[in-house]
């Protein structure tokens, strides 16, 4: 680094530490995180910490689960034809683009969800980041699976992309960093399998079962039945203190042109009740 761009780091530095906000800042003089937010419940990160060890890079096999049929029992969320079970806000109809078997982000068109709502599940699901890079961080790919519009696993393009760990791509968003990289290169299909385990109550309302989620990104275990401190919120940590049973599917819209495919849903029955 020149003398210049190190001072001119540093007086970045500067400006941010000054105006009251620790942040993380990385050789470019890019922000890579925060300091000034929460600590995440039993460990010493804060939500988002640019500081936090960067998961290790594993290459993906060359096949896992791509365009898996759906089983039997399965409900089939998206076929490749049509968005008939999903929409916007409001009731408003989905306004995603469908070609070529895969929907696409239309951007400014606004978040999408499932019309049913589901419990307990598993659940297969594919995507593809841009082929054409553009930004940087979470600027690149953005986009996230949002079990019930409360706990999300982050989508992004985490394939030479660094960005706070907690934020990239199978991340279990502002908690866990996936256990590995396990991303491919932009505009190539990746395929996440994620088993959720609806958080309890009891009679009285008090919670007495996290949600749990295993997540498979490209035939990598990346999370294996990860209890969650709560909703996953960007700067902050959720608790359980609204009770929900059940909710929908969302795909998050930030303007990034992620596609999605063969998309399929099973809840999850219980023992010795067929």
């Amino acid at each position: 680094m020149t003398t210049s761009r190190t001072t001119q780091v540093l007086c970045s530095l500067a400006v941010v530490l000054a105006a009251g906000v620790s942040t993380a800042i990385a050789a470019d003089g890019k922000s890579l995180g925060y300091k000034d937010t929460p600590l995440i419940p039993g460990t010493q990160w804060h939500v988002h910490d640019g500081d936090r060890p960067q998961p290790r890079i594993v290459a993906p096999g060359a096949q896992f689960s791509q365009q898996a049929p759906a089983p039997a029992d399965a409900n089939v969320l998206f076929d490749g034809k049509d968005l008939s079970k999903w929409e916007h806000g409001n009731g408003v109809p989905a306004k995603w683009k469908v070609e070529n078997g895969y929907m696409e982000v239309v951007p400014k068109s606004g978040v999408l969800r499932t019309k049913e709502k589901f419990g307990d599940f598993q659940m297969h699901l594919e995507f593809a980041t841009p082929e054409k890079v553009e930004g940087t961080g979470q600027g690149r790919g953005n986009n996230g699976v949002n079990i019930w519009g409360r706990y999300e696993v982050q989508v992004l393009d985490s394939y030479e992309n660094k960005t706070y760990p907690d934020g990239q791509c199978s991340a279990l968003y502002g908690q866990f960093p996936p256990l590995v990289n396990a991303s491919r290169g932009p505009g190539q299909w990746q395929t996440y399998d994620i088993i959720f385990e609806a958080p309890r109550w009891d009679a009285d309302g008090k919670n007495i079962k996290k949600a749990h989620v295993t997540v498979i990104h490209n035939g990598v275990v990346v999370h294996h039945r990860q209890a969650l401190h709560g909703p996953t919120n960007h700067r902050s940590i959720g608790n359980y203190d609204r009770k929900q049973e059940s909710g929908p599917i969302e795909l998050y819209e930030h303007g990034n042109p992620v596609r999605f495919r063969n998309i399929w849903l099973r809840p999850l029955g219980e023992y010795d009740k067929p």
